[in-house]
């Protein structure tokens, strides 16, 4: 039994077929661009037609093509970018900025009483 020792491979590790006859899909690079200049590139199938913006892997910033399509994708994505509103936008909506400086002090002083009494 010693002689006929059975070696595990761990499931999904390595495959044990070699790479001869593999052909694989066609394939395109695409380059971005970022707004800090950073390029970086992304492998797509040779049929696809890549998007305009694409966010890089490292950094997380958004990247665009270096081309008319990514210079429109840009300037709709700062568009975008300037027209939402925020929290503080929103906030600001509802309650003037005295408003919320009264309720700041309110809610500073139950915070202030809750700490001197428990501590």
């Amino acid at each position: 039994m010693a002689e006929r020792t059975l070696r595990g491979a761990r499931i999904g590790s390595t495959s044990l077929q070699g790479e001869e006859g593999i052909e694989l899909a066609p394939r395109q690079r695409i380059e971005y661009l970022t707004d800090k200049g950073t390029r970086f590139t992304v492998m797509f199938d040779a049929d696809a037609e890549p998007p305009a913006e694409w966010a890089d892997q490292r950094s997380g910033e958004v990247g665009f093509l270096d081309d008319e399509a990514g210079r429109a994708a840009r300037a709709e994505f700062e568009e975008k970018g300037s027209s939402q509103r925020t929290h503080w936008d929103m906030l600001l909506e509802r309650r003037t900025r005295e408003e919320l400086e009264v309720l700041l002090e309110e809610r500073l002083e139950l915070l202030r009483s809750r700490r001197a009494g428990g501590a």
